[in-house]
């Protein structure tokens, strides 16, 4: 919880996590608050993130607010109206390095900019452009799912399709919440179907 906020100057929250953490329910809900305050937001998603509305942010426990969905980070900027106070971001680790500086020409212009997004990819890695918005923020929130193996908290987003891809949408059937110990960041090749669907699945799997 974010207390003492400073006054008279812009700044970057950053609300990080695995898939199903609560990331986009936490947005909306920072978001919604600013709005009853009477301040002036706009929202914006990356366009390729159209699993639940094509224009609309979507929690997975399906809370939502309007948005404009874009297809580069600095459209942003030209969609930007004179008078918005604060802008908030969903699925942020897709529109790449460029979002970095434009999250912080936002903040020096003396707007309240939120963006939440994964911190790591499916291997487990840091999800670019993430460490590098994190680091110029001035609050970081990590939020942790349940892990549906084990059920310890889960910071890590185990893909359950065998695709390659690094940027793979998806959601419940595409990914799972997984903590540490069950995590598999490593999968058996595509080649072995079977293998990777019991693998990837939490069964059968060697202890570690």
């Amino acid at each position: 919880m974010i207390v003492g906020f400073p006054r008279n100057i812009g700044w970057i929250e950053v609300v990080c996590g695995s898939m199903f953490s609560g990331k986009t329910e936490e947005l909306i809900r920072r978001l919604k608050r600013a709005q009853i305050a009477q301040q002036r937001v706009q929202i914006f998603k990356p366009r390729i993130d159209d699993r639940y509305d094509a224009v609309r942010i979507v929690s997975h426990s399906r809370q939502e607010l309007d948005s404009i969905a874009i297809d580069r980070a600095e459209d942003i900027l030209r969609h930007l109206k004179p008078e918005t106070q604060v802008v908030g971001i969903d699925e942020v680790q897709f529109f790449g390095a460029e979002i970095v500086p434009i999250c912080e020409s936002l903040a020096n212009r003396g707007l309240r900019v939120i963006a939440a997004g994964l911190d790591q990819d499916y291997r487990g890695h840091p999800f670019e452009p993430m460490p590098q918005l994190m680091a110029i923020a001035e609050y970081v929130t990590k939020e942790l799912a349940i892990c549906v193996v084990c059920g310890n908290p889960a910071n890590r987003s185990q893909r359950i399709v065998s695709k390659s891809d690094r940027v793979v949408v998806g959601a419940a059937g595409d990914y799972e919440a997984r903590c540490r110990k069950c995590f598999v960041p490593e999968p058996v090749e595509a080649s072995e179907p079977q293998n990777l669907k019991f693998n990837l699945r939490g069964q059968c799997r060697p202890d570690r």
